[in-house]
């Protein structure tokens, strides 16, 4: 199965090992991904806070070129980049002058037929399939995790349909569930971790994701999963000040819902590039019964 691929910045840079995993992990279960040719930023947060025609023709350049590529979807891993596409799609949709303006300028215009998912509908849709069922194990059985989507997935600032649970999402903690783990009831699933915030206001960003640690442990998680790159990085790498400033003793490593799914289907860490993490993220998985 042929889909195509939206990588954007962050899977590029900062979190090239997202890239790496995800390529993996459906790999291995025949959905091959294929990313759009000379894409560009979605604009993130940024666009959207300085030029509103520019947060709507940013990802639309984008979109287009998906539509060019004639395949039915989209999957996008980045949460704010998901969030980006498809708000932009939406105000497309809904306002034809602003369409054509932006079709305009572009080459490959926008038509609207790709249909945008996110990284957890994709293994969702794909659980049932022979592939997943020949290739997943249920090795992750002594993993607690505290399955953490972040503020973005599940919220948009416009009107759109959600595939989970807005408050409660469901998603990773059913594939989790498939693999053996026994995640988390908790409370602060869809809790900003200050994004970033944790470069120009590190103080409100440290006492976000002090909150979000304190109730994880208080539930006696093991790890954190996350689809989110934003709030890996912010959890892995400030998680060692966010310790010190709040009197927080436990460390938690912090896991990409590729990573254990790459692990349920009997791959190494260092295959997934797990040795890599900031917090060591490698001592825990070589417990689990696989390794």
């Amino acid at each position: 199965m042929d889909i195509a691929y939206f990588p954007g910045c962050t899977l590029h840079a900062s979190s090239k090992l997202y890239d790496v995993q995800t390529k993996l992990v459906l790999n291995r279960v025949n959905v091959q991904l294929k990313e759009l040719d000379d894409w560009n930023c979605c604009g993130a947060t940024s666009a959207s806070k300085t030029d509103d025609f520019l947060a709507i023709a940013m990802p639309a350049r984008n979109l287009g070129i998906a539509d060019y590529m004639g395949l039915s979807h989209l999957v996008i891993p980045c949460s704010a980049c998901y969030s980006r596409m498809r708000v932009a799609k939406k105000r497309l949709e809904a306002d034809g002058h602003l369409k054509k303006e932006i079709n305009r300028e572009l080459k490959k215009k926008v038509t609207g037929k790709t249909e945008i998912i996110s990284i957890l509908e994709l293994l969702v849709s794909l659980m049932g399939t022979r592939e997943w069922k020949t290739n997943t194990h249920k090795y992750l059985r002594t993993l607690r995790p505290a399955c953490y989507y972040g503020c973005m997935q599940t919220r948009f600032p416009l009107d759109l349909h959600v595939p989970d649970n807005v408050e409660n999402p469901q998603s990773m903690e059913f594939i989790l569930r498939a693999l053996g783990a026994r995640p988390i009831n908790w409370s602060y699933k869809t809790d900003c971790c200050g994004a970033s915030a944790s470069v120009n206001d590190p103080e409100l960003a440290l006492g976000l994701m002090a909150n979000i640690m304190r109730d994880a442990i208080a539930r006696e998680a093991d790890c954190f999963v996350t689809s989110c790159p934003m709030c890996q990085l912010n959890l892995d790498a400030y998680q060692e000040q966010v310790k010190k400033t709040h009197n927080i003793t436990k460390r938690m490593p912090v896991y990409l819902i590729t990573e254990l799914v790459g692990l349920g289907m009997g791959m190494e860490p260092e295959e997934l590039q797990i040795d890599r993490h900031f917090v060591d993220a490698v001592g825990r998985v070589k417990e689990l019964p696989l390794l």
